[in-house]
């Protein structure tokens, strides 16, 4: 069956900590109508899961060799994600569209091949970037007067976000937890040069790390924003902090 012109698969990707998650928590409980009609598209992942994920519901667990054996499944098409393997079963996706939206929410490699394999060509999308900098911080940044490394300055922006965040998941950090944090911090600028292939990207100062996401009655600062764009995206509307991005502007 193909999926009825009228449904769509909703892509949010950015780079790890950047705050989607949050961004989805707070849309499931400040607009819950609209998060129960996001089907969530749900991938295999070989990582162990984070304090507090639930397998099937944020990824499918499974060991590093049970992902790699999917390989030879022509149904699923498998991914290294900084490291780790992710699996995305394309029957699966297709399943849910058959029942309305589908929602993918993760990295923005994943993202792209939901934007870019063969058989989706006809599934209707919104892709939306949730990026750590904007667009006027970026041109900031890359003026020849600032003398900085554009790519020095993503990477430790996202480092103080993940070493934040782990200190709050897990307390004291051992040495594998900081090899982790390096690789998805090094990994943020070769993502964040993905968002150029996105319809919009909504920049956030609040990443996961951030207590504007869940403190206080209603998120505040960048996380109000960025809820309040998605919601707009989502109802055909375009907010005003959504912003395009040119091919060069992140090089």
């Amino acid at each position: 069956m193909t999926p009825s012109a009228a449904r769509r698969l909703v892509i949010l990707s950015g780079p790890s900590c950047v705050g989607k998650s949050p961004l989805d928590r707070a849309l499931a409980r400040f607009y819950p109508e609209l998060h129960r009609q996001l089907q969530k598209l749900v991938l295999y992942n070989s990582r162990d899961p984070r304090p507090g994920e639930k397998d099937g519901l944020d990824y499918h667990f499974r060991t590093r060799n049970q992902v790699e054996a999917l390989r030879s499944e022509e149904r699923f098409v498998v991914l290294d994600v900084r490291g780790d393997l992710q699996a995305l079963d394309l029957p699966g996706l297709t399943a849910l569209l058959e029942r309305g939206d589908a929602f993918f929410e993760g990295n923005p490699f994943v993202g792209r091949l939901l934007q870019t394999h063969p058989a989706l060509a006809k599934i209707r999308r919104l892709s939306v970037f949730l990026s750590p900098l904007s667009k006027e911080e970026i041109l900031f940044l890359r003026d020849p007067a600032r003398n900085l490394s554009l790519p020095d300055v993503v990477t430790d922006v996202m480092r103080r976000k993940l070493l934040r965040r782990t200190r709050r998941q897990k307390g004291e950090l051992c040495l594998p937890d900081l090899e982790n944090i390096e690789r998805r911090a090094d990994s943020a600028f070769r993502e964040l040069q993905e968002a150029v292939h996105f319809e919009w990207v909504i920049p956030n100062h609040d990443g996961e790390d951030s207590d504007n996401w869940e403190a206080f009655y209603y998120p505040l600062g960048d996380a109000r924003r960025a809820l309040l764009a998605l919601v707009d995206l989502l109802a055909g509307r375009v907010p005003p902090c959504a912003e395009k991005w040119d091919a060069g502007l992140v090089a």
